[in-house]
């Protein structure tokens, strides 16, 4: 059942909000540290394990998916939204390097994919354009 899957990706939330309260307990921070990512993982190994032995439904399956495509990009949005608030309460050497993470993180996709600048922006050769039927 769907139920079943927002049921799991619920218990391994609150498992990894606790784990993530415990952590800053014991670094001495008055913050959840790291609940939402450890959360993520648990559900990842978890669903892993399930789906080897056999006990995970497509149903199941299916609520998970459900809530993973809701559910991320939110929390992305939150972290982001409050990284940016946190940098411009920094000062300008948080807003810099903020920007020179991003900078160097788009600089880096080529290397990190593999590929040579120029490598996709070959033209298109004219016999392998289609046209509709009957028009130019």
């Amino acid at each position: 059942m769907v139920i079943y899957g927002v049921a799991l990706l619920a218990g391994c939330m609150l498992v990894g909000l606790i784990i993530g309260d415990v952590l800053g307990q014991l670094l001495g921070i008055d913050a959840n540290l790291g609940g939402v990512g450890i959360a993520m993982l648990l559900l990842i190994f978890v669903t892993g394990f399930l789906k080897d032995h056999g006990k995970l439904p497509e149903s199941t399956e299916s609520g998970i998916n459900f809530w993973n495509a809701m559910y991320i990009p939110i929390v992305v949005a939150m972290a982001a939204s409050q990284n940016v608030a946190a940098a411009f309460s920094g000062g300008m050497v948080s807003i810099l390097a903020g920007v020179l993470a991003v900078v160097l993180g788009l600089a880096l996709v080529p290397v990190l994919t593999g590929k040579k600048v120029g490598d996709d922006a070959k033209p298109l050769d004219a016999s392998s354009t289609s046209h509709a039927p009957g028009g130019h």
